[in-house]
């Protein structure tokens, strides 16, 4: 295929292994990530594009598939507005300028327990975005929910790391109904996504634990 990938929130710990995975698949002859720096690697399909996400350039949103792994967390982000902005707002006014573009394909790392009616910020957060891009109307729309994730970020964040130590530790005795919330390896996520793009899916796809896992 010749397809182009659009990736935003690369720099995280989803989008990062995201972006190796694309690079590494022939689906895709061009990668194009929407960042406020560059990234430390480089590679021959691999297109950077600095952009100012309160306004972009909508030249630059154009592709076939859109990926969305873009998030960070209160304490990073100062305050629930800031947070929101970055987590739902920047995620769908881009999407926006995607359809209106003709993007096809919208992929989407969201979170276990998103939902819109929430009482927990976050998760109303996750909830916001999912029904936002649903509202667009892509051909498709796949959204990913995982639990806690699995990986080596860049930056330290020691809350985190006991998290990871505390979720292998408590994965195997999540079983049944729990088994949603178990930690799961971001590279998992990353193949799942660029899976999901290269099926001829269409409509509205949700998928959890137990279908990210078999990647």
């Amino acid at each position: 295929m010749n397809k182009t990938a659009i990736i935003i929130g690369a720099t995280g710990l989803v989008g990062l292994a995201l972006t190796k995975e694309l690079l590494d698949k022939s689906f895709y002859s061009k990668v194009i990530v929407l960042v406020r720096k560059p990234l430390n690697i480089s590679h021959i399909k691999l297109v950077q594009e600095v952009i100012d996400f309160d306004k972009p350039d909508v030249s630059k949103i154009v592709g076939d598939d859109f990926f969305c792994a873009i998030g960070t967390t209160l304490k990073k982000a100062g305050s629930k507005e800031a947070q929101y902005k970055i987590d739902c707002t920047y995620p769908f006014e881009l999407g926006k300028i995607a359809k209106a573009n003709g993007v096809k394909q919208y992929l989407l790392v969201s979170s276990v327990g998103a939902d819109a009616n929430s009482s927990n910020f976050y998760l109303k957060t996750k909830g916001d975005l999912e029904q936002k891009i649903q509202s667009l109307g892509f051909e498709n729309f796949v959204c990913v929910r995982p639990s806690f994730l699995l990986g080596e970020r860049q930056e330290v964040r020691m809350g985190e790391k006991i998290g990871i130590v505390l979720a292998k530790i408590l994965s195997p005795l999540m079983i049944g109904s729990l088994q949603k919330y178990q930690g799961i390896d971001v590279t998992k996520i990353a193949r799942a996504l660029q899976s999901f793009a290269n099926q001829g899916l269409s409509g509205v796809h949700f998928f959890d634990y137990d279908i990210l896992r078999r990647y």
